[in-house]
């Protein structure tokens, strides 16, 4: 169980409502065994009415009455403590859920872009859904069913050996064989749990890949290759859930074998020492209700063990994740206000999951308010230049300063908060398209998000529609065009209203007309704003105070469009290609 030391702080947490769980279950199991001990009382009281006439009919009645009344009492009190058993640790569980959910999504959200690079989304959800509720389960039915066999069988067994120590010696026998088989079987359901939850896995990031890319597998007829691999690996899975099944299935039979052989033990045993004279008929009776009240519990041994095993490797898994470290650490500079001043100092990046060289020896300034273009092929690291301002990578080497100040030293909220960022690849989120608009300023009035979608040239699009600003755009923005999600991206850093505007690439779905339109409103609101655009088009960085020509991670050449378009190089023959396909 180590894996699942983690998770003591939760238990800490939650000490005072677990003691309280406690005590009840304590409670709880003393009324429910006052059962037997009447049930004995009573059958010694007809014994002695059988054979000694120690007492007459009239007084025997009245005692066996007196004995109903104070099972039902104190069953109906059993059953109560139990409900508030269930209710106290239970819940608990669900508590611990919610915390832990809560803590694995928060760490998912600190970690780096290198991280998701790595692992597949159906494998993350997993992990924060189906692992979660295997160790959920430890810390609900598990911990409240140890509480309560353990319980049980102190006061049980130490009731019992007050009464007929030989009789409950001989009882016991099996449980030490109980023992040994548990431990065996709970080393094999382990190894076995730790495979059906990674097939878990594999069946969801496969299903949610599949999903995501469905226009292409209808449009290039896979539908039938795909249900192919997904039956292959639902066989896989299969297979393993049923080697799991297997094995668990063995507890239950053995549990029961177990405990009918501490029944044959007491029959035979009680029933040679009640011949003898050792030991009233009532004991026996009492003895096998309680071997009989010990079933359940022992039989939750097994089950509680699978929980746990199974909870183990569960939270294994979660720990490989949550004891990954973000490559990118928080700086302790607390930004209030900025400039926008932006200078990059021999910067290289080598990506360490390709070991490709982004960037080498890079270094330009741009100053307050000013604009610039970057240009380049693709792969040239174009994007890697705004990923490194808004530090979802760090430099190998080199440096990287916001108004003359160290970027590391900046605290990662606070700097992403004074930077509006279009991507190059434009994401909605399922929800309305006011919604979507509001990620960049939740305070935002229907004014602002309305104008800051006109400078973005979509509030028409937007108008349009049959809901108009509250209309849902569907998962990734799939009942829009491209250009739509483009523009809607645009208008959610504009209405962010920040120092920092970069745009990368993210005017490549609309056309010219439109793009003017954008680009003339940018102009018109940037102004005081230091502004980086990369695109693939020279119309949309033309208007730019300094152009950067970006080819394998270096810079080929730079200057404004007129000095460039003088040079003999790249920018200008695009620049001709460019005008040429426009005219035609």
């Amino acid at each position: 169980m180590k894996e699942l030391k983690s998770l003591n702080k939760y238990l800490i947490k939650y000490k005072s409502k677990l003691l309280l769980g406690f005590i009840i279950t304590i409670i709880a199991r003393i009324f429910s065994l006052v059962t037997p001990r009447y049930i004995g009382n009573s059958l010694s009281t007809i014994e002695n009415y059988l054979t000694k006439k120690e007492l007459n009919f009239f007084e025997v009645k009245d005692v066996l009455l007196i004995n109903i009344f104070i099972i039902i009492g104190t069953s109906i009190l059993s059953g109560f403590f139990t409900f508030l058993m269930r209710q106290t640790i239970i819940n608990i569980s669900r508590y611990i859920e919610f915390d832990l959910k809560n803590e694995i999504f928060w760490h998912y959200q600190r970690l780096t872009q290198t991280f998701y690079k790595k692992n597949r989304t159906g494998d993350l959800m997993n992990r924060i859904s189906e692992d979660v509720s295997k160790v959920r389960m430890y810390f609900g039915p598990a911990i409240m069913y140890s509480i309560h066999t353990i319980t049980l069988f102190i006061i049980v067994i130490s009731y019992m050996f007050s009464i007929a120590p030989k009789l409950t010696a001989y009882t016991i026998i099996p449980l030490p064989v109980l023992s040994i088989i548990i431990y065996k079987l709970s080393q094999i359901i382990n190894v076995k749990s730790t495979r059906v939850q990674e097939m878990l896995s594999d069946l969801s990031s496969f299903v949610q890949e599949n999903f995501n890319g469905i226009s292409i597998l209808k449009s290039y007829n896979l539908e039938e290759k795909t249900n192919l691999n997904f039956k292959k690996l639902s066989s896989k899975a299969y297979k393993h859930n049923l080697n799991l099944a297997k094995v668990q299935a063995w507890f239950f039979p053995l549990m029961v074998l177990l405990i009918g052989l501490s029944n044959l033990i007491v029959l035979y045993v009680g029933g040679s020492q009640y011949i003898e004279g050792k030991i009233k008929i009532g004991v026996v009776a009492e003895f096998i209700i309680y071997v009989n009240m010990l079933t359940w519990p022992v039989t939750i041994v097994g089950w509680v063990t699978s929980i746990i095993q199974q909870a183990e490797a569960s939270q294994k898994r979660i720990n490989e994740f949550l004891k990954e470290n973000p490559e990118i650490i928080n700086g302790n500079i607390q930004v209030k206000e900025i400039q926008g001043y932006i200078s990059f100092k021999d910067v290289n990046l080598i990506y360490s999951d390709t070991k490709i060289t982004a960037l080498e020896r890079l270094s330009f300034k741009v100053k307050s308010g000013e604009t610039l273009g970057i240009l380049g092929k693709i792969g040239s690291g174009k994007t890697t230049i705004l990923d490194l301002i808004t530090r979802l990578y760090d430099p190998n080497s080199g440096s990287i300063y916001l108004d003359n100040k160290n970027l590391k030293n900046f605290k990662l909220d606070e700097l992403r908060s004074k930077i509006a960022y279009v991507p190059q690849n434009s994401f909605l989120f399922s929800e309305s398209i006011e919604e979507n608009i509001k990620f960049g300023k939740i305070s935002a009035s229907k004014s602002e998000i309305k104008k800051a979608a006109s400078y973005a040239n979509v509030n028409t699009d937007i108008e349009n529609f049959t809901n108009g600003y509250q209309t849902i755009v569907g998962e990734r923005g799939l009942t829009l065009s491209g250009g739509q999600i483009q523009r809607i991206s645009i208008a959610r850093a504009l209405i962010k209203n920040t120092k920092i505007l970069l745009l990368d690439d993210c005017l490549s779905s609309i056309d010219t007309e439109t793009e003017k339109k954008i680009l003339s409103n940018l102009i018109k609101i940037g102004e005081n704003k230091t502004n980086i655009i990369v695109s693939h088009r020279i119309s949309s960085i033309k208007h730019s105070d300094k152009i950067l020509v970006i080819e394998n991670g270096r810079i080929i050449q730079k200057g404004d469009h007129k000095k460039l378009l003088n040079e003999k190089g790249y920018y200008s023959e695009l620049y001709k290609k460019q005008n040429t396909e426009n005219q035609i």
